[in-house]
């Protein structure tokens, strides 16, 4: 083991901590189910915001830091790569060719815009990055996987998931009040709702006032933009990999004599992409499909525990105007691709 390598026994009390947070976290996501009907804040987003508390009010010990560290970075990954579990490529072929290019294309169009728009504003590159592709695909989970590819920091990955989270929210209860407006079909609602709202639960949210068509045309624009986010992580660790760092900025760690293939390409990736075509070759036990998925949701919250434990509240409240208006902008040219894809296929 190399001496920079935290033994074992080094990160049981950070991890520790970690879980406890996690713990609080899905009870206060019970508690709001139980009082209001509906989950508002999901575990995810109130594990970063718990732990970012705990951190304002306290500063763990260096016996922390390794545990910390461990569950903000190695059980990030492994979630990840466990999300690889539930997406199937044979959701491919329930679209038709026409929308699944739409899709993607939506997606190709919405990354660069959104990341545009966030430099405009003078966010920082790998924030940027973040605020694009959780908008452009997946909220949160997205936010969550592109981070360790493009090495970003916890304050970037806090910042990009509490105003991505609070939209989310906004856009759950306004987008049926807009649709109505607009006077759209189940159809075209149903895909507009998959092509902006970040989660599968939300989207599910969104399009139940409109019926049973729009939640089931939304949820499969929602997981084939999700496998999206397979591709776009890949490319994303490609271009880290070779890119300089700016002024300010910590410089990727560059392997000698070049670039490798693991650092262009890290262990995770690879493992999502080779659990995702088990899954679509039918190899994977059905019955594995469940504890696996939940298993990637509680490191996921774990991860977001940890990474708020490592937040400096100060760093998020001085991008908050900016990261609003990133997110903000984005998601209102998001919306407009969408409507403008769903015009050009004439969803009936």
């Amino acid at each position: 083991m190399q001496p920079s390598s935290p033994s074992r026994l080094a990160v049981l009390p950070g991890l520790a901590l970690c879980a406890g947070v996690t713990a609080l976290a899905c009870g206060g996501e019970a508690l709001e189910a139980h009082l209001l009907g509906r989950s508002w804040l999901e575990a995810l987003v109130l594990a970063i915001l718990l732990g970012t508390a705990v951190r304002t009010a306290w500063t763990p010990g260096a016996r922390f830091r390794a545990g910390i560290a461990f569950g903000a970075k190695q059980m990030l990954e492994v979630a990840v790569a466990l999300l690889g579990v539930s997406i199937s490529f044979r959701t491919l072929a329930a679209v038709g060719p026409g929308l699944l290019f739409g899709i993607a294309g939506v997606v190709a169009l919405a990354i660069p815009a959104s990341f545009g728009i966030c430099r405009l504003l003078g966010l920082p590159r790998r924030m940027a990055v973040l605020v694009a592709c959780g908008n452009s695909i997946c909220g949160n989970s997205a936010i969550a996987a592109v981070a360790p590819a493009i090495g970003a920091d916890g304050d970037d990955v806090a910042a990009s998931i509490a105003f991505t989270a609070v939209l989310g929210v906004v856009v759950v209860l306004g987008l049926p009040l807009f649709g109505a407006a607009l006077g759209l079909s189940p159809l075209r609602f149903g895909t507009l709702a998959g092509l902006t709202v970040y989660a599968v639960p939300q989207v599910l949210a969104a399009a139940a006032p409109v019926g049973p068509a729009a939640v089931q045309i939304g949820t499969v624009v929602k997981l084939v933009r999700v496998l999206m986010l397979g591709p776009v992580v890949l490319a994303l660790s490609v271009l880290a990999g070779r890119r300089r760092a700016e002024p300010g900025e910590a410089a990727p760690r560059a392997a000698a004599g070049g670039v490798r293939l693991r650092r262009m390409v890290p262990p995770f990736i690879l493992a999502f992409l080779a659990l995702a075509a088990l899954r679509s070759a039918g190899l994977v036990p059905a019955a594995a499909l469940a504890p696996a998925a939940a298993l990637a949701d509680g490191l996921t919250i774990l991860s977001m525990a940890a990474l708020g434990l490592g937040v400096d509240v100060r760093v998020v409240a001085k991008a908050g105007p900016r990261v609003t208006c990133a997110v903000t902008l984005s998601l209102l040219v998001l919306g407009a691709v969408s409507l403008g894809l769903i015009r050009i296929l004439g969803l009936a």
